[in-house]
């Protein structure tokens, strides 16, 4: 079953002192694109969070950020109370006002406040991971139910190509009948006596160069190899990708060889079906 690679994963851990979310953003890209946001402390720790990412998203342009909220009385970042004093000094020669309102420039300066680097502990780590792998699973869950999604629209527009194929094999007698007619026409109109043995190897020479039969056929083929990939366990946008580019390349042959104004418009049809598979594809894992 095919994936989407736009998807949404978030998990939410309540540690003893504070409160960490973990959340992971996917887009369509070629290849896995991944963006790591997180505080300084973990920073340790972004070569494993990028393998175990890297391990189940595999394509897409990913976002993941990890967000610390402090909820007990344990923090890292402490005033730096000689700099703040300083401030307060230097900004009462400068302004007037009270206490309070210098105190709030001043803890806006630089290096009013400075934060200690932890190490994150083994413990810490441990559950984070757990964290990970919970919104991965969520992500992943997401991009399942969007690959579904696409699944039914690929089907539905494989389906509509088959039909249009359909009318086309039932159309092509009639439309060798057609040119067959338009040249004998255009032989009488010369008004010439020809060597009816000669003139009909050549017309049969002529109409071989428009045969379509060999396109029908494969064009049957790489429709139902679509549809037989799509029901693949594994979900692979390239190789869906690289069939629809054979698709296209004999809905072009058919066109340029069809000579026949009403196959030509089917034609159209199939390629206006497949450019909107192709738009879908891009999102494909």
């Amino acid at each position: 079953m095919i994936q989407s690679m736009t998807g949404y994963g978030k998990s939410v851990l309540q540690l003893p002192t504070k409160k960490i979310t973990i959340e992971l953003k996917s887009l369509n890209s070629k290849n896995l694109d991944l963006n790591a946001r997180m505080p300084s402390m973990y920073r340790a720790k972004e070569l494993d969070i990028r393998k175990l990412i890297s391990r189940h998203l595999v394509r897409g342009k990913v976002d993941f950020s990890l967000f610390v909220e402090i909820t007990g009385e344990d923090t890292s970042s402490k005033i730096n109370k000689t700099v703040v004093n300083e401030y307060i000094k230097q900004l009462k020669e400068v302004v007037d006002g009270d206490a309070t309102e210098l105190l709030k420039m001043a803890i806006r300066l630089p290096d009013a406040v400075t934060t200690e680097r932890d190490d994150i502990d083994e413990e810490e780590w441990t559950q984070i991971a757990e964290g990970i792998n919970e919104a991965i699973t969520n992500i992943v869950i997401y991009r399942k139910d969007e690959g579904e999604t696409l699944n039914q629209d690929f089907v539905d527009r494989i389906t509509t190509l088959k039909q249009l194929l359909d009318e086309v094999i039932a159309m092509d007698p009639e439309r060798i009948d057609g040119v067959r007619t338009r040249l004998e026409k255009g032989i009488a109109d010369l008004k010439e006596k020809v060597d009816e043995n000669r003139f009909e190897q050549e017309l049969v020479y002529y109409i071989e160069k428009f045969d379509i039969t060999e396109e029908k056929v494969r064009l049957d083929n790489h429709l139902d190899y679509f549809i037989k990939t799509l029901k693949s366990g594994d979900s692979n946008g390239k190789k869906l990708g690289f069939i629809s580019q054979e698709i296209g390349r004999e809905i072009n042959t058919i066109g340029s060889k069809s000579n026949y104004a009403p196959m030509q418009k089917l034609v159209v049809q199939m390629k206006d079906e497949l450019e909107k598979i192709k738009e879908q594809m891009l999102n494909v894992l």
